[in-house]
């Protein structure tokens, strides 16, 4: 096998699939990119056997072949080239020359056979979707991270659905850990048809990844088979294999009709807890919100480090309410929303509060009290 290959054709796509390749499976070749050099270009395969990328770039190739080269150290190589064009050479059984006239790597490969096999899934009923929307809805869901030991499906996946009727056709993703969830909506205004089918658990590591490639513009190909995800997006394809589980009915935590609605700055709310933060620690998580007439008075309080207060402005008439929040919760839904204000709606010190952007309905983040 030989080919030679642009390195701007090849070098951000190999950044990308660290995620996948630096993740410990039961089998080492996971650990490297599986190269497919025939015809006008070759196709870049990789895998952590719950989620699998498959890309094709031009290249000329001057013999077909299969190699499986460790993707960090190509990444590396590749990354750090002097020039644009790099040659690949397959002189003997799995060694590699990878380089030009100046400079040369002699790698080895591993066995390409070892590679596990990737799903090739036909019939799909594809929709599009802007590749931006996509990815704010990963992003303002996949902040929240369940405990790694957690096996449930619900803790580990992001719930996707389709909401159809005769007024509007909807696409929601929902997280949970247990203490709190995330909900956002994208309003699916296209002509096509927007194909109906029960939710899905996707995996929120294969979220991860797959927000990776997508960027602030054009739009990506969404679609699902034989309990796999599916994403197109030019010559690029990501399959993730699905979760089983039951996600928990989130609708009923979701309400706003008893609270009491407090608007806020987002960023000096943001600022706030992130000074009382700091004293915060795995054994003293929690915050005080005092909520009073005219003010928020925000106490943490740490035996180990000592206590630090703040005192927020905000329009309240309500009675006073004393709750703890875990202050990360807030600093991590802040980070996420786009208003310049958002609005707090609290009933009382245990039920969740809800937090929203000022303007925009379309993502709700709902935050569990805690007991100190």
């Amino acid at each position: 096998m030989k080919f030679t290959v642009n390195k701007g054709n090849i070098r951000n796509v190999l950044a990308k699939v660290q995620g996948l390749t630096g993740r410990k499976t039961n089998l080492a070749i996971t650990e490297t990119a599986l190269i497919k050099a025939g015809g006008a270009g070759i196709t870049l395969i990789a895998t952590d056997l719950e989620t699998g990328f498959e890309g094709a770039y031009p290249a000329e190739v001057e013999s077909e072949g299969l190699i499986a080269i460790n993707a960090k150290k190509l990444y590396e190589i590749v990354r750090d080239f002097p020039s644009d064009e790099i040659i690949f050479n397959e002189v003997e059984s799995r060694w590699i020359e990878i380089g030009n006239e100046r400079i040369e790597y002699h790698i080895v490969s591993m066995d390409p056979e070892d590679f596990p096999d990737t799903p090739h899934i036909e019939e799909v009923e594809f929709f599009d979707m802007e590749a931006a929307a996509l990815k704010r809805m990963i992003e303002k869901t996949i902040i929240i991270s369940g405990a790694a030991d957690d096996k449930r499906a619900h803790i580990n996946g992001v719930y996707f659905e389709r909401i159809i009727n005769e007024h509007e056709k909807t696409i929601k993703m929902v997280a949970t850990d247990g203490s709190r969830l995330s909900a956002v909506d994208y309003v699916y205004d296209k002509d096509a048809d927007l194909p109906d089918g029960p939710g899905i658990i996707i995996p929120k590591k294969g979220l991860h990844e797959v927000s990776k490639f997508l960027g602030s513009e054009g739009t990506i190909q969404i679609g699902f088979k034989d309990n796999h995800f599916i994403i197109k997006k030019d010559a690029e394809t990501i399959i993730i294999r699905l979760l089983e589980g039951d996600f928990p009915k989130y609708n009923d935590i979701i309400v706003r009709d008893d609270g009491h609605a407090i608007r806020m700055d987002r960023h000096l709310f943001l600022m706030t807890l992130r000074r009382m933060s700091i004293l915060s620690s795995e054994s003293y998580k929690g915050v005080l919100f005092n909520f009073q007439q005219g003010k928020l008075l925000v106490t943490a309080q740490n035996p180990d480090l000592g206590e630090s207060k703040e005192e927020v402005s905000i329009t309240y008439e309500g009675d006073p309410i004393e709750v703890a929040f875990n202050p990360k919760f807030f600093i991590e839904t802040l980070g996420v929303i786009e208003d310049d204000n958002v609005t707090l709606n609290i009933v009382d010190e245990r039920r969740p509060c809800l937090v929203e952007g000022e303007n925009d309905n379309s993502y709700v983040s709902v935050i569990m009290p805690m007991r100190i």
